[in-house]
């Protein structure tokens, strides 16, 4: 079990840690994931997702290797912008991973997997590739996770908060990256998160990630765990790999087509994901909101006029709305679709549901970073 540079300063404070993705994390901490959540749509809060991977592809072949790998378009983008994109399994689409690139340099992009697949996209990118000129293209692929802490600092008051302790920081706009120099440390900064509010994240080298976490902290910014980032990306619509991401799940599948660039050329998975979209999808991701408090659970079914229609992929109590929020694959076969009625089957009760699009909460306007 791998733990955070942060691991004392989470401990220290009461965080209750398990076990995820091969780490030790904070699931919340003793203020609880409801109070962690509110504070991230209200004001601040801080979170370590150093679980993420980070696998670091440089060289003049640096933007080939990744074309080819990953489903989006990085010709879309430019150096000091971030893009999220997609690797696919060749075979029949599935999403192996749902990653973000971060383009830091004219040959250089930090690619950060989920924590479980980091040595999977590492092995994807690693094999050495032609260039234009049949020779092979210069390319080197290292894994840098243990070189340092990713704090993701998130909510409306994000930026003003962390204008306190790194005002240059602050300034880094949405999916925008920039090397900034945070209390004498040199960082990385993305306008990037995964709670559906404004924010940024931050690669701290580990030496400096105690100091920064610290600053954040006693700058206003609420201390959150992965509970309270669950929820946040739930109310989002965000999608979660081994949920609404994984084996037998496609882009087309998840309403992440957006995510696919059929205009650049081959990629991994392309002509799986091409006979998909030719045939169309089976089952297609909505939302669900029900009545009631009660938490709906992955796996369990929906149901139209007391037959099966689709099953849940994650669900929750938002606790923004105060009810029971779902994200759903339905069959695309039936008559079901936004704004319909359905049951979702909770332990032998039929809760009723309406379909949605998510996401099932927008964020609040940020604040104004200090001048």
């Amino acid at each position: 079990m791998r733990t955070s540079p942060l691991d004392a300063r989470h401990r220290a404070a009461g965080g209750r840690m398990v076990p995820f993705g091969g780490w030790d994390m904070p699931l919340s901490y003793p203020s609880g994931t409801l109070a962690e959540h509110r504070a991230c749509r209200a004001s601040a809060a801080v979170f370590d997702v150093s679980h993420l991977g980070t696998v670091r592809v440089e060289g003049p072949g640096a933007l080939d290797a990744l074309q080819a790998a990953f489903t989006n378009d990085l010709g879309k983008v430019r150096p000091g912008r971030a893009q999220y994109t997609h690797l696919l399994d060749a075979s029949d689409a599935s999403v192996l991973d749902d990653l973000i690139v971060w383009w830091v340099g004219s040959e250089r992009f930090d690619v950060l997997p989920n924590a479980s697949n980091t040595e999977r996209v590492r092995e994807v990118l690693g094999p050495e590739r032609e260039g234009a000129d049949g020779r092979p293209a210069a390319v080197d692929v290292e894994d840098v996770t243990a070189e340092r802490a990713l704090l993701a600092v998130q909510g409306p008051e994000a930026r003003r908060r962390l204008a306190t302790v790194a005002p240059e920081a602050a300034t880094v706009t949405r999916f925008a990256v920039a090397p900034v120099e945070v209390l004498g440390a040199r960082c990385v900064v993305a306008g990037t998160g995964y709670t559906g509010e404004d924010g940024v994240e931050l690669a701290v080298p580990v030496d400096a990630a105690p100091a920064v976490w610290s600053a954040l902290v006693e700058a206003g910014c609420t201390p959150a765990g992965l509970g309270a980032r669950d929820t946040l990306r739930l109310e989002a619509g965000l999608p979660l790999h081994g949920h609404e991401l994984g084996p037998g799940i496609t882009p087309l599948q998840a309403g992440l087509g957006w995510v696919v660039a059929w205009d650049k050329g081959d990629f991994r998975g392309r002509a799986a994901l091409g006979a998909e979209r030719a045939e169309g999808v089976r089952r297609r991701l909505r939302g669900l909101e029900l009545e009631g408090r009660r938490p709906p659970r992955a796996g369990q079914p929906v149901l139209a006029d007391g037959v099966t229609v689709g099953e849940i992929s994650s669900g929750n109590f938002s606790p923004v709305l105060e009810r029971g929020i779902a994200l759903a694959f339905l069959d695309t076969g039936t008559a079901v679709d936004l704004g319909d009625r359905v049951h979702v089957d909770l332990r032998g009760e039929l809760v009723p549901a309406r379909v949605v699009k998510p996401p099932f909460v927008t964020a609040a306007r940020p604040a104004p970073v200090p001048a």
